[in-house]
């Protein structure tokens, strides 16, 4: 049960995009789509949960004087391992996430997990932190990226909803991110209010 609360914790309660509004530059800059959206946040994610596991792991042989440098070479070390994956293994994603792949590890939500969560508990718990966080940035990368396809070309994930004539092409450029995600960060104020 202890686990589950720190991953709801992660997708509501502290979720980076719509309560803290963390890592506003891959938010705003890779939801042209619910596709790159997702993407990116799941690449993130997956960094987030094996830095989390690492820094929680060897919190106790790192010096308080150096532990945010040692901090960003972790994050650096798994973000230059995924950059390689991607390469590898998915070239159009790679060539379509660009330049925000290598600035995950610059990411304000990774750092501050590290340091907030992941440097006081156990690994398990670390792990389930940077599940949930991960969860909710993914899934407020997606959520954002849809609306913006939605309203911007009539589909969602590549499937026709309407005539794209019928689309605003505002929202699929840089304006149409901070109105959409303003317009969802209200709702989500909303709802979680209730």
């Amino acid at each position: 049960m202890k686990f589950l609360n720190i991953i709801y914790n992660g997708l509501v309660k502290e979720n980076p995009v719509f309560v803290l509004l963390l890592g506003m530059c891959p938010t705003l800059g890779t939801t042209g789509s619910a596709m790159t959206g997702m993407s990116m946040g799941v690449a993130t994610m997956c960094v987030l949960i094996c830095s989390n596991m690492a820094v929680s792991g060897i919190k106790s042989v790192v010096p308080p004087s150096v532990r945010i440098p040692v901090y960003i070479v972790v994050i650096a070390t798994f973000v230059s391992a995924l950059q390689m994956l991607l390469a590898a293994y998915l070239p159009a994603l790679n060539a379509t996430l660009g330049i925000f792949i290598p600035l995950i590890v610059v990411n304000c939500i990774l750092l501050g997990r590290a340091e907030a969560y992941a440097s006081r508990h156990g690994v398990m718990e670390s792990c389930c932190d940077g599940l949930g966080i991960g969860l909710g940035f993914t899934a407020g990368l997606t959520l954002l990226g849809a609306v913006r396809e939605l309203l911007g070309t009539g589909r969602v994930f590549g499937a026709e909803v309407y005539p794209e004539e019928f689309g605003s092409l505002a929202f699929v450029l840089a304006p149409g991110a901070f109105i959409a995600l303003g317009l969802l960060i209200g709702l989500f104020n909303a709802i979680k209010s209730r």
